[in-house]
């Protein structure tokens, strides 16, 4: 499984990003977690970029929506400060090493913001000046230092820059002797080992050739499809795919086929950043459920261990039990006998007899198999212990004490060991409901780290682009953000059939209601007039109420009478005003389900209020528009279904934003729409 970029990989993406992001403004950065950047970029009229950052493993574009976290990490604040606003001059790789350097043009002048993905990685600012501001990591190296205040130096390069290199000057790969020419192209060229494979396959050298054997027909094949490789990558002939092995499994994403990869099967993709996004997604997925089975399953083991030891003590126990209670049993079964034995062994010794001489004697009768000389096992003189053996089970008593007392004494054995048995089966059960609680826990945690997966952003419609609303009976009613989008809205997106309104002060929006031929109802005009006053200046002034007029597209003109200047997003309104008097300022954000994923919508509150599941109305105010946001966000989380709170919470404050007028506000109440 592919685990970090390749200098192809890196030349390919920047390729692609230049194409992309050059000339993108960054609206915000994130730092999703230690090791990891995301910055939202933005052109006009284009869709908003994220942009992923990943230290010492990954850079490309995501359409996923990652989680951010509600307080951004000091790294990420610094960087906030000096980039936001500032504008992507262009992307370049250093030398050709797994290093991406964006310069980002600012007031203050041209940064660098240097990701490294080469061994821990690290993500650098550079100052116009050329010193370090910040990094993720600071650190002290043999050849250079990441220290603040100290001027910026590019790590050692890994190799010859093959873009540099010339027919002659690779017949020094020569002078790697019986070094194997794999190893030695990997040392000489900063390609890695993949490529250095893929160009001795295609070139048809063996990679175990030693180098003091290479052919100079040999180094010439090399040199040509080293050339090849890079003049694809430069030219932009990628046809990006990721490689699937025969079980299924994702094993690499490449800017274009390999020849190394020819066992796999191939899915396409329209671009490498696409593969990328699609192949770190899945495979950081896959990482998080890995771990997370590994370290259930280390407990799981030990659990495991610890329950198969229990359950040979149990079987030891119960063993223990009917022994000791079946010796019992047969000495009480066979006392007479037994007693007898004993005596008659004491008695002997008592006439003065030996030890053995008394063995021999009971081992002489036994041979008899007279009773009770039949039960006689063994003497240990010593202890005065007698072993005999009684319906085939062999135990001992003790001679210096009566036959009921060491039966007393094994009926002891079983019970301590009965005991023992009820603590045993306790331990038992408690393992096993850990056991049980862990696989449960294993089930929840999976289902957490699926649940947690990035889901794809949803592609905002073309509408998204300009204040927009669905009116209570289905109209869609369009609104302009700025000059520019009030420009594109009158002139691209207004029909004859159409009305649009103004409210009338200076400093508002054209707001369109999209007739598609139809009867326009009084409802959706009250709306319409309500989106056109909220959205103008009336809100910064903190007034409650203004009057709005409509009109019909032929009525407005970008012909200002003679001497005059139309400014851009500005028209000339002809003809008869039709007034709305005293409209309300007042706004609606809602939330709704699209396509699995929450989504913020806003408008007039009976609009929103129609369409969303609960709303939150908002008023001029004292307020300021990010503390608003905040309230209505948090509002929105505390009264949505239990299971939209998680994505409510995380989506970035922006999406709240855009649906607030500009300037202060307040909080006028909270709607459950069912």
């Amino acid at each position: 499984m592919k685990r970090e970029l390749t200098s192809f990989d890196v030349a390919a993406l920047v390729y692609e990003l230049n194409k992309v992001i050059k000339d993108a403004r960054i609206e915000n950065i994130y730092q999703l977690n230690s090791t990891t950047l995301l910055f939202r970029l933005h052109e006009p009229n284009q869709p908003t970029l994220q942009l992923v950052l990943e230290s010492g493993k990954r850079a490309h574009l995501t359409s996923y929506a990652l989680s951010k976290p509600l307080k951004p990490p000091a790294f990420c604040m610094a960087l906030r400060k000096q980039l936001r606003n500032g504008k992507i001059n262009e992307v370049q790789q250093h030398e050709f090493e797994r290093e991406i350097t964006i310069k980002i043009y600012t007031r203050e002048g041209v940064f660098a913001l240097v990701t490294e993905l080469f061994g821990d990685g690290n993500i650098i600012l550079v100052s116009p000046q050329g010193t370090i501001l910040y990094a993720l990591t600071y650190r002290k190296m043999r050849d250079r230092n990441i220290i603040r205040g100290e001027g910026f130096k590019h790590a050692p390069p890994s190799g010859k820059n093959p873009f540099h290199l010339s027919r002659p000057d690779l017949d020094e790969i020569k002078h790697f002797g019986k070094l194997e020419t794999v190893r030695a192209l990997t040392k000489f060229l900063s390609i890695g080992g993949l490529y250095s494979e893929e160009i001795l396959l295609i070139a048809g050298v063996d990679k175990n050739t030693p180098c003091d054997a290479l052919t100079k027909q040999q180094i010439d094949a090399i040199f040509t499809e080293t050339q090849t490789l890079l003049s694809k990558t430069t030219a932009g002939q990628l046809e990006p795919s990721i490689g699937v092995d025969e079980k299924g499994e994702w094993v690499d994403a490449v800017p274009f086929p390999l020849k190394k990869h020819a066992g796999l099967t191939h899915k396409p993709y329209r671009t490498f950043n696409e593969a990328l996004d699609e192949y770190y997604s899945k495979t950081i997925l896959i990482e998080k459920m890995t771990t997370t089975e590994k370290e259930f399953a280390r407990e799981l083991t030990r659990l495991q261990r610890t329950l198969d030891d229990q359950k040979k003590a149990l079987v030891e126990s119960r063993r223990i039990i009917e022994q000791n209670r079946a010796i019992g049993d047969l000495i009480y079964a066979h006392l007479g006998e037994l007693q007898q034995l004993s005596q008659e062994i004491l008695e002997e010794k008592n006439r003065g007899k030996t030890w053995d001489q008394i063995i021999l004697e009971i081992q002489n009768e036994k041979q008899t198999q007279r009773v009770p000389f039949i039960y006689f096992q063994s003497l240990d003189s010593k202890r005065r212990v007698l072993n005999v053996s009684v319906e085939n089970t062999a135990f001992s008593f003790d001679l210096t004490r009566s036959i009921q007392a060491d039966a007393a004494g094994y009926y002891e054995r079983a019970k301590k060991a009965a005991r023992k048995l009820e603590g045993a089966e306790k331990a038992l059960r408690e393992t096993q409901t850990k056991i049980e609680e862990l696989q449960r826990h294993l089930k929840e945690k999976t289902a957490e780290v699926i649940e947690e997966a990035p889901v794809k952003r949803k592609e905002r419609a073309w509408y998204e682009k300009f204040r927009w609303f669905r009116s209570s009976d289905g109209f869609l009613v369009l609104g302009g953000r700025d000059a520019t989008t009030n420009e594109i809205l009158v002139k691209k997106h207004t029909e004859p059939t159409d009305i649009v309104f103004h409210a009338d002060v200076a400093g508002a929006p054209f707001v369109v209601i999209q007739a598609e031929g139809k009867a326009l109802s009084e409802q959706v005009i009250k709306e319409a007039a309500q989106l056109a006053a909220s959205y103008s200046r009336a809100w910064r002034e903190m007034l409650h109420a203004i009057d709005v007029y409509w009109v019909h597209p032929d009525q407005l003109s970008k012909s200002p009478p003679p001497g005059q200047y139309l400014a851009k997003g500005a028209f000339i309104v002809r003809g008869k005003k039709n007034y709305i008097r005293n409209v309300p300022l007042r706004v609606a954000v809602g939330i709704v389900m699209k396509e699995n994923q929450v989504v913020f919508v806003g408008g007039p509150p009976e609009a929103i209020r129609e369409h969303t599941e609960v709303c939150v109305e908002v008023v001029p105010g004292q307020q300021t528009s990010s503390e608003l946001a905040k309230h209505v966000r948090k509002l929105l989380t505390q009264k949505a279904f239990k299971e939209w709170r998680k994505q409510i919470s995380e989506i970035p404050l922006e999406e709240v934003q855009r649906f607030i007028p500009s300037g202060k506000g307040a909080i006028a109440q909270t709607i459950d729409s069912n």
